[in-house]
């Protein structure tokens, strides 16, 4: 028994020192990873882009920096055009007017060749409401990716105090413009550049050439400057005569609201309620209260928001910020702070604001104390700017990795293809060992980032992680050339969430509640979020649940026959911007009221046979209207007064979905095609023209695949990202003149000679051209697996916002066309939309067409689509059908000019009785074809017939010839 009793012991003994072992040694994290780059030069990674504005700082090392300002003559241009003076502009004298196609070239005399910063005076002019923005050329010559696109903000305010509706809500009031003179320095518009870029310019006589890109501006000055290093507060404060801030009010205080601002550089920077945490100002767990500005919106390096506030007297005062960021753990969210404009000391440049889930007040400071500025009697500002500091720069390392690891990773495919055979040893050593040399320089360059982001944070993020993990399995493949093809899927994904992981880290969002000035004896009080407070809201949280509707929005009016009740099948913030208009414009302007439901898709069908459904719906399938209409359930709206006028700024095409039997019933409110997007650097390297029409592609597709790279063509299985796309069947038969129904809808033409050759040609590029059915279109384009695809337009914000690294690399033009016999190119391709529809049974149906002619008018679509970009950025651009509104959207030139060539192209399709069954088995016939090996001619006439049986049954069932 004894024994027994000690080797228990033992036993226990082993397994707590086994198990000590393992969490002291085994699941402890290496503290750096210095040694795996130490004493290695890690500028070498130049085999990526030549033109980023780190090599051209490399390349002018040895520069000095300038030591003369130079004021240039705004008025004395060498060469010019869309310029023109403007007299007595905003209490200047002359300024000069720049439209947004335009250039403007002045001759500038350098006394010493070296760095130089510049600095422009501009004042936004009324256009389209989207940030300016101007290329910048020294000698005829781009210097840097960058300067040849930098943008300049535009100034936002407050359109009106706001109001509270009916159920006791605090309604934002409407973002309108509040330009006037502003002081920018050309600087990176992605913000990774934290100071504003340094040109070099020789000595003796230089050309700069400004050139429009969107939108107008004037101009007051333009400057080219030394640099001019900001001091420290130590140094700054002891430069000035404080003597005349000296103040008898020491225990002053000032609190200025965050929802107060008076200005900021975007839209979507309004006044937002918080009803998280009992600590905000004011307070609400029930009703919505503006209690502060900031959030998820104010993440884009560059945007700022200002305040203003009246001091009593000249004084020294201190400013503390009560902020909270709490969106991204292991992160830091940095602002620059200016004061009157200025930036007053390197303190100031690169203000922190940690990962907290609780409110901080955090009091500008430097190494030895809070800090105090002096100020003047009267109104002030401070502004705060969101800036990345000292990420910025690992950003950029970051994105040159990102992009040069995509190099590396199409550089293998060429040898490998998308899917290498794991038996098979490709000797990716022997064939590239580039390759190879470029991995382990490049393992060394992001173990290196993992130490800084670790460093800068204080712990390690998950975006330190996701680099961590590259590095390792680039470390790997350099030791295991032979683990590359295995892994090569691996390979490509762990790429993409580094890419992630830069969009992420380039967010700095941030919560601001108040800012206190004070004077130096005030003691700022602490904030009161304990358990106590905590518990209270929570709890009071709770039953308010009970109580509030939070699917009816705005003001909510008792049912009535005066009042439209109206169903949005969309998200919370497109229900709440549009009851937001109708409350402040619809219902003041024409005396009906409105109630806005926010509904799930599936709720209206049933809704409406019960009888307990609304007067209209909106945001509907393009499906539905006719669906409805063979019912006998909506209203034909073209016999409705004003009807004409209504459509005006609507193409007819996107009105087809609603025809039907003489009748419309429905109205379109968004309108989606197909461009073609490419990669502008990947062409070049194969040395590739943009494809013109079909048969140009057919050319190029072996080049392209030659190199284990494809083209994306949606298809009936391309569901991915999106569901069945037979769309490019439909552009082919378009572009030969066929039409899918004959005039009646009563039979598909599918059967017809110029449907067939369409299919045949359709189904060619997955059967003889292999080019793949299934795709993650964002991912493969990203990565350059896929530099040429055929994709909805709105794909576009998608890519500009998600894609950084790819800024300057690709573009995207109008869809290939077929050629005539008289040369000129058809370009037809389908189109969809989303519609509003009014319900039979609704009380009043003209008070529902009123309603309805207010909301797809071009002002209502206009001021909807910006709200909801300014809402949820740019990502989220409205695809408005109304074409009025949609050219005043945030588009640029460039981008406009190919949307409106290929919305012009853009042919509606008719919905008709049983036209279900021409998607299903369209889908049916491709899928037949393609895993069958079946005839094309035969299989689309097999399912013709098929179909028009059903389409008969359809019209027989609901009484129509």
């Amino acid at each position: 028994m004894e024994n027994f009793l000690k080797n228990k012991i033992v036993w226990i003994v082993v397994i707590i020192v086994v198990a000590a072992f393992i969490f002291l040694f085994a699941g402890r994290r290496e503290a750096d990873f210095s040694l795996k780059y130490a004493g290695f030069d890690l500028s070498g990674a130049s085999t990526g882009r030549t033109n980023t504005y780190s090599r051209y700082l490399e390349r002018h090392i040895s520069v000095p920096a300038g030591t003369k300002d130079i004021s240039v003559n705004l008025f004395s241009w060498s060469a010019a055009n869309g310029v023109s003076i403007l007299e007595n502009f905003e209490n200047t004298d002359r300024v000069l007017r720049t439209e947004e196609v335009s250039f403007v070239e002045y001759k500038v005399n350098i006394e010493k060749s070296g760095l130089y910063n510049i600095r422009l005076e501009y004042f936004p002019l009324a256009s389209r409401g989207i940030a300016i923005e101007r290329s910048f050329k020294i000698n005829g010559e781009t210097p840097f990716l960058g300067a040849d696109r930098m943008a300049f903000l535009r100034v936002w305010g407050d359109g009106g105090n706001s109001r509270f509706d009916n159920q006791g809500n605090e309604i934002r009031p409407a973002q309108v413009e509040k330009p006037h003179w502003e002081i920018a320095w050309f600087r990176d518009s992605l913000g990774y550049i934290t100071e504003p870029y340094a040109f070099y310019f020789p000595a003796g006589e230089n050309v700069i050439r400004l050139e429009g890109i969107n939108e107008p501006m004037a101009m007051r000055s333009l400057s080219i400057t030394a640099p001019v290093e900001v001091k420290d507060y130590r140094r700054y404060i002891a430069g000035l005569d404080l003597r005349q801030f000296s103040s008898n009010r020491n225990n002053f205080s000032l609190k200025i609201q965050g929802e107060k601002a008076v200005r900021r550089s975007d839209p979507s920077l309004y006044p937002i309620y918080d009803r998280s945490s009992g600590a905000t100002e004011p307070a609400s767990v029930a009703r919505i209260r503006l209690n502060m500005i900031g959030g998820q919106n104010w993440r884009v390096a560059g945007q700022w928001i200002e305040w203003e506030f009246d001091l009593p007297e000249d004084g020294m005062y201190r400013f503390t910020i009560k902020g909270r960021q709490n969106y991204n753990r292991g992160f830091v969210s940095n602002r620059t702070v200016l004061i009157n404009g200025d930036i007053l000391c390197q303190e100031l440049s690169s203000v922190p604001f940690t990962y907290s889930n609780k409110w901080n007040l955090v009091t500008l400071a430097d190494h030895q104390g809070d800090v105090f500025f002096p100020l003047k009697k009267g109104m002030n500002t401070i502004r705060l700017q969101a800036t990345l500091g000292g990420l910025g720069e690992m950003l950029d390392v970051m994105e040159e990795s990102v992009f040069r690891l995509n190099g590396i990773y199409r550089k293998i495919l060429v040898l490998t293809g998308t899917e290498p055979d794991i038996y098979r040893d490709y000797r990716v050593d022997v064939v590239y060992p580039e390759v190879i040399e470029a991995m382990e320089l490049e393992s060394k360059i992001l173990y290196k980032l993992v130490d800084d982001l670790t460093r800068y944070s204080g712990e390690r993020s998950a975006q330190a992680a996701a680099t961590l993990t590259l590095a390792r399995q680039l470390e790997l493949f350099v030791r295991r050339p032979d683990k590359i093809p295995r892994t090569l899927a691996n390979f490509k994904a762990n790429i993409s969430t580094l890419g992630d992981s830069l969009l992420a880290l380039s967010q700095s969002q941030l919560d601001v509640d108040f800012i206190v000035v004070s004077a130096e004896n005030y003691r700022i009080p602490k904030i009161n979020e304990n358990f106590f407070v905590a518990a209270s809201h929570e709890i009071r949280s709770f039953f308010a649940s009970f109580f509030v509707d939070y699917n009816n929005l705005g003001d909510v009016y008792r049912k009535g026959a005066d009042v439209v009740d109206v169903w949005m099948v969309a998200g919370r913030d497109q229900s709440t911007i549009l009851k937001a208009m109708i409350d402040d414009t619809f219902t003041p302007d024409t005396g009906i009221r409105v109630n806005v439901k926010l509904v799930a898709a599936d709720a209206v069908m049933p809704a409406v046979v019960a009888g307990t459904g609304p007067d209209m719906a909106l945001t509907m399938p393009q499906g539905d209207p006719v669906n409805y209409a063979i019912r006998k359930a909506v209203v034909d709206v073209s016999k409705f007064p004003g009807y004409d006028e209504a459509i005006r700024d609507l193409n007819p095409n996107v009105i087809i979905p609603f025809a039907f039997n003489g009748g419309v019933y429905g109205l379109p409110e968004t309108q989606y095609f197909h461009v073609m997007f490419y990669r502008k650097d990947i062409f070049e390297e194969l040395d590739l023209q943009i494809p013109n029409t079909w048969d140009d592609l057919i050319n190029i597709l072996p080049i392209i695949q030659k190199n284990n790279m494809n083209v994306g063509i949606p298809s009936v299985a391309t569901n991915v990202q999106t569901a069945i796309d037979f769309s490019n069947f439909l552009a082919h038969m378009f572009q030969r003149g066929g039409r899918l129904y004959n005039e009646d809808g009563s039979r598909t033409l599918l059967d017809t000679p110029v449907a067939i050759e369409a299919f045949d040609v359709y189904t060619k590029f997955f059967t003889h051209y292999k080019t793949p059915m299934v795709f993650d279109f964002v991912n493969r384009f990203r990565t350059g697996e896929m530099p040429l695809a055929f994709a909805d337009y709105t794909n576009f914000n998608t890519l500009e916002v998600f894609a950084p690294e790819l800024r300057g690399l690709w573009g995207f033009g109008i869809m290939p066309g077929l050629k005539k016999s008289d040369g000129t190119i058809d370009r037809s391709v389908s189109t969809g939309t989303l519609a509003s529809m009014i319900f039979t049974k609704a009380k009043r149906p003209d008070l529902a067409w009123e309603f309805m002619k207010w909301w797809i008018s071009a002002d209502t679509q206009l001021r909807f689509g910006r709200e909801l970009e300014s809402i949820m950025g740019a990502a989220a651009r409205y695809a408005t059908a109304n074409y009025e509104a949609f050219k005043r959207l945030s588009w640029g030139s460039e981008q406009m000019a190919v949307l409106d060539e290929q919305r012009s192209w853009a042919v509606g399709t008719p919905e008709v009785p049983g036209g279900y069954f021409v998607t299903r088995h369209i889908t049916n016939a491709v899928r037949r074809i393609l895993n069958e090996g079946m005839d094309t001619r035969e299989t689309l006439l097999d399912y013709t017939l098929t179909i028009n049986d059903e389409l008969i049954k359809k019209r027989q069932e609901f009484g129509l010839e």
